[in-house]
């Protein structure tokens, strides 16, 4: 059982939560500040006082005064007019992780929600009941107000939810399970869309599987080193502490792991005297993709934990601040690093199945790994499909971040495109998964004519598992599906 309390919530923790069934509870602390903070939006709709969002309208209306018998409404046609989201859902793993994000940010008690609203996100969330979140119309500022708003929707039994995977009305799964309608109340609606927990959410999503994406790619170039006879010296601890990159020191190190025992790799002057930059610079180009992703995740952390609606309440409702924390520039600005950090690692990728399959490259191995060169292409086409996924990367991996256009009438008149960002990362991600396995594929092929009792202890291990789940290329085939199931075995449950 995780605990949120709205200030320690690791993506570690979340990733728990998504793909391990993890169930999570509000802390105590937590509740007694979500409980004093709705009594203060309780006596400023009392005391008529004039606050955005609280007993006025939004955005460009932010000067027009809502009578006190009108708040309520004004929460839920706020929600209503704000679902305009279009497109394909976010997965049901990112539609949870904002469910899990917005609770935590509301337990900061900074937002003036009631607890009950709260109890019925946590009950969502440990019950699997997913809202159906459209992708676009998020400009990443005034928060994902487009999805969160649908997020809304099925809290309050006006949307969908997946239930099992199967989508429902969300008011007929509560009905079902005997629980009351939600009605907002002053201030609910605002607190509970004004935030970054789409980008942030789909953020944490692809942190996860490019962690996995980023330590997978280390085994697989350490096996194409092999197959290519790599000359071991390039990995040496001089060469890395002389620079003093402390990923690229990581990523060497793991490498002579990789390839400890190996009867494959060389040393220079063996064969050659130095190895292509794809092969040589492996830690160097590996250890600057763990460069950026160490930077996305302390980012993303720091963002899990933050009150981003506005306005936010202090001090027992004595300061009420209209600020910006719901801008979403710094998630923007992490996930467009991390597109180009991802890219890379395709890029590299590619370079090296290049090598793999090109006779004029390979050290020997048959051309395109083919059992019958010229009878059957065997690789041939891999490549091609590689090479397609690393260029449309790299429109991909353009910054969304460095766009914005005004809305509401000029009053918010900038913005982050942060979930933009967020969703491309998420198809580079994917695309980089793709070429990872297609090099896996060819890596484990060309080992297999080196002869895999020569390649070391620990490689043999990763050469069975693909080996489980595809075969050798000993005559063509439809060898998407194989690579297809070395994807699923990338995939973060995989």
């Amino acid at each position: 059982m995780i605990q949120l309390n709205g200030q320690n919530l690791s993506i570690e923790q979340l990733g728990n939560i998504l793909y391990n069934g993890e169930k999570i509870e509000i802390a105590e602390e937590a509740k007694l500040r979500v409980v004093k903070s709705r009594e203060a939006v309780e006596r400023i709709v009392q005391q008529d006082k004039t606050v955005y969002g609280i007993n006025t309208g939004f955005g460009k209306f932010s000067d027009v005064k809502i009578a006190e018998h009108e708040v309520s409404k004004l929460q839920v046609n706020l929600i209503r007019s704000h679902a305009c989201g279009f497109g394909e859902p976010f997965s049901e793993h990112v539609a949870k992780a904002m469910m899990v994000l917005r609770l935590n940010a509301l337990l900061k008690g900074l937002s003036g929600i009631r607890l009950e609203v709260l109890e019925r996100l946590l009950w969502m969330i440990n019950e699997e009941v997913i809202p159906v979140i459209p992708q676009q119309g998020s400009l990443g500022a005034s928060g994902d107000l487009a999805p969160l708003s649908h997020l809304v929707l099925a809290v309050i039994g006006e949307g969908d939810v997946y239930v099992n995977g199967v989508m429902r009305p969300s008011h007929e799964v509560f009905e079902r399970r005997g629980l009351p309608k939600i009605e907002l109340q002053a201030k609910e609606g605002l607190a509970l869309i004004n935030g970054t927990q789409a980008m942030t959410a789909q953020g944490v999503v692809n942190y996860l599987e490019a962690e996995k994406l980023a330590y997978a790619s280390e085994w697989i170039a350490a096996m194409t080193m092999e197959s290519l006879y790599g000359i071991i010296d390039a990995f040496h601890p001089a060469v890395h502490e002389a620079r003093g990159m402390q990923e690229q020191m990581a990523v060497a190190e793991r490498m002579r792991d990789w390839l400890k025992d190996s009867k494959l790799i060389t040393h220079q002057g063996e064969k050659r005297v130095q190895d292509p930059y794809s092969l040589r610079c492996i830690p160097q180009i590996h250890g600057a993709s763990w460069q950026v992703l160490n930077y996305v995740k302390e980012k993303l952390e720091i963002e899990m934990n933050a009150a981003t609606d506005n306005p936010l309440i202090f001090d027992d409702g004595g300061l009420v601040i209209s600020g910006g924390n719901f801008h979403g520039q710094p998630i923007a600005f992490a996930m467009d690093f991390l597109k180009i950090g991802m890219a890379e690692l395709a890029n590299v990728s590619e370079r090296r199945i290049e090598r793999l399959v090109n006779p004029q490259l390979n050290e020997g191995l048959p051309a395109f790994l083919s059992a019958n060169p010229g009878l059957e292409s065997g690789a041939m086409i891999l490549q091609y499909s590689a090479a397609s996924l690393v260029s449309e990367n790299k429109t991909l991996a353009h910054p969304a971040s460095v766009d914005s256009i005004p809305s509401s009438a000029n009053q918010e008149d900038h913005v982050s495109m942060g979930t933009t960002g967020s969703r491309h990362a998420r198809m580079i991600i994917a695309n980089v998964r793709n070429v990872l396995a297609i090099e896996a594929f060819c890596a484990a092929q060309a080992v297999e004519y080196r002869g895999v009792e020569n390649i070391s202890p620990k490689l043999y291990d990763k050469w069975k598992d693909i080996r489980n789940l595809a075969p050798a290329m000993t005559e063509d085939r439809i060898f998407s599906k194989d690579v297809n199931h070395i994807i699923d075995y990338l995939k973060p449950n995989g």
